[in-house]
């Protein structure tokens, strides 16, 4: 009772005073997008070291040797410490406060002087931005909080996509189960239209996958990409599924073909379509009405 009382007091802080709540919503996000900058770079980490120690386990002569090789070494999203990349010296505490602490070093290493790359405050800077809009438009409530955390996760699933053409189930079923969830605390829409939209999200990336396989003998697209797909629908119901389609394939293929054209690859070469298909879903959340019917308006004239 205590929590709840003091929730709601905060709503309505909140609600009497807009600018204060996207001033929380700024401040807090930057912390969170310093936080998805360790998720971003370790997650990855710590699923590759999950795979060799199973392989491990099951090539080892001596499971207890191979059991504690592993355990010697703890690396998750808490440890070891962050460290500079060169000279391995602990980051202190002010030298990690998100986008000041960049822009005080001057883009360097406080030991070493090695340039820090300028990612990392601009992924801390995008959280902060979008977090804004997603709280300027929805506001202190249900709808908003929910699609604060979507927004948080598809940062990260971007920025493991463009890196490693992986989109985590750690991530994406957890969103999943987010938005039907979401849905049964009549949050988003109804869950019947939930369960239809994560179905359907799901095979028609699915179908495609199979079908292209078939014809071509190749993958087109990996499973991660069905389940985003699959997020989206939950969230936003079946019908939202064209435009989120139509939107991240005239992005993915705009924003991927200046880029192997910048960098000389061949146009075979893959890219990732995870980055495409959550931008496109994010602008769906917030934009997705009003996109609908202006297209409706252009075609049918009404």
């Amino acid at each position: 009772m205590f929590l709840q009382s003091y929730f709601q007091e905060v709503l309505a802080v909140f609600n009497h005073s807009p600018l204060f709540f996207l001033v929380t919503i700024a401040l807090v996000s930057l912390c969170i997008g310093s936080f998805l900058n360790v998720v971003i770079y370790r997650l990855p980490v710590m699923m590759q070291n999950e795979w060799s120690h199973e392989c491990k386990l099951l090539l080892a002569d001596d499971l207890k040797q191979s059991n504690l090789e592993a355990e010697s070494k703890v690396f998750n999203l808490s440890k070891p410490a962050s460290t500079c990349p060169k000279c391995k010296s602990k980051i202190k505490a002010w030298q990690n406060i998100p986008v000041l602490s960049w822009l005080f070093l001057k883009g360097r290493c406080g030991s070493c002087d090695n340039s820090i790359s300028i990612r990392y405050p601009s992924i801390e800077l995008l959280t902060a931005i979008a977090s804004v809009a997603i709280a300027h438009y929805f506001g202190p409530t249900a709808l908003g909080f929910t699609y604060l955390i979507v927004t948080w996760c598809l940062v990260a699933l971007i920025f493991i996509d463009i890196d490693h053409m992986l989109l985590p189930d750690q991530i994406t079923l957890p969103l999943l189960w987010l938005a039907l969830f979401s849905s049964v605390l009549d949050f988003t829409i109804e869950p019947a239209q939930a369960i239809i939209g994560a179905a359907v999200g799901y095979l028609c990336f699915w179908s495609v996958y199979w079908v292209f396989k078939l014809v071509t003998g190749k993958e087109g697209m990996g499973y991660g990409d069905f389940k985003l797909m699959a997020v989206f629908g939950a969230l936003l119901g079946w019908q939202a599924l064209p435009m989120i389609i139509l939107l991240s394939s005239l992005v993915g293929a705009v924003i991927g073909i200046t880029l192997l054209s910048i960098q000389g690859k061949d146009k075979a070469t893959p890219i990732p379509f995870g980055p495409y298909i959550a931008i496109a879903g994010w602008i769906a959340m917030i934009w997705g009405e009003q996109i609908t019917s202006a297209y409706y308006q252009f075609t049918l004239g009404h």
